[in-house]
């Protein structure tokens, strides 16, 4: 073993910055004198290389479908945990449900209570968020010989969307309840209280008009009210949120943020709608 001296050592180390500076400065003027020998370097050291890489992934790729496996498993126990909690709670309120329905029936025999009729619905794709006069509302591509007018109810699988506002032969608008010129009578469904929906254009419609010494419940749901003949009674609207200047809003059950597909339903109301405005255009021009 060659032993070297303290000043050798240190003029080693000296030189040690210097020489790899001067083979990089070589290796970058190689590369820019001729690119197709750095490139068929680059690729020699690559296929030299490929295949311990090849040998080192597989450990490494082991190793990590176990750690994966392991946050699978976590995550499928915390799941069973919590599906057993939604469990329990559905059966509570499976049995809620079934003493509730079972009264119910008792009481509409007592009653000899007459069940509404089921309204007529149109199936309709929302072909375009085109707002026309309106900054909130959406366009439904309807069949030539459809039957929707003026002033129909517009819902989704979980809630009202809207109510319709003008029909083509083709087409219909459908104004949803967020917009600034929306107001929907509703009622509180824990208190009974009757209150008005007023749009925003935001995505939040806004409570206004509840009575005095009734204030909305955070939570609490929100349905039509039959008020004015305009819209029927107990429709899912939403429920109650407070935002930040602790005013009552409402966050709708339909989603009107991915409306693709709604039924509008006939459920022989017009409300405020004016009698001529149920005709379609194209009834119109026929007489």
């Amino acid at each position: 073993m060659i032993r070297l001296s303290i000043p050798a050592r240190q003029a080693l180390a000296k030189l040690t910055l210097p020489v790899l500076i001067v083979a990089a400065f070589a290796l970058l003027l190689l590369g820019k004198a001729d690119a197709l020998l750095a490139e068929r370097a680059r690729m020699g050291l690559a296929d030299v290389l490929a295949p311990i890489y090849a040998v080192l992934s597989e450990p490494l790729g082991r190793f990590r479908a176990m750690v994966a496996d392991t946050d699978e498993l976590l995550s499928i126990r915390a799941d069973n945990v919590r599906l057993h909690d939604e469990n329990e709670r559905l059966r509570r309120w499976q049995s809620t449900a079934l003493a509730l329905d079972a009264e119910n029936q008792r009481l509409r025999a007592n009653l000899h209570w007459m069940p509404d009729p089921a309204p007529a619905f149109v199936t309709a794709r929302v072909v375009a968020d085109a707002g026309g006069v309106y900054a909130r509302a959406v366009l439904l591509s309807l069949g030539p010989n459809h039957t929707v007018v003026k002033g129909q109810i517009a819902l989704d699988e979980r809630g009202l969307v809207g109510r319709v506002t003008e029909v083509g032969t083709r087409t219909a608008r459908v104004l949803l309840l967020t917009d600034l010129n929306s107001r929907i009578p509703v009622i509180l469904e824990n208190s009974r209280s009757r209150a008005v929906l007023v749009g925003t254009n935001g995505a939040r419609p806004r409570l206004i008009y509840w009575p005095e010494g009734s204030v909305p419940a955070e939570g609490e749901r929100v349905v039509t009210s039959a008020e004015a003949n305009a819209f029927p009674a107990n429709l899912p609207v939403g429920t109650v949120h407070y935002n930040a200047s602790h005013v009552p809003e409402v966050e709708p059950a339909a989603r009107l943020d991915r409306l693709e597909v709604v039924r509008i339903f006939d459920y022989g109301l017009r409300g405020i709608v004016p009698p001529e405005a149920g005709a379609r255009p194209a009834a119109d021009r026929r007489r």
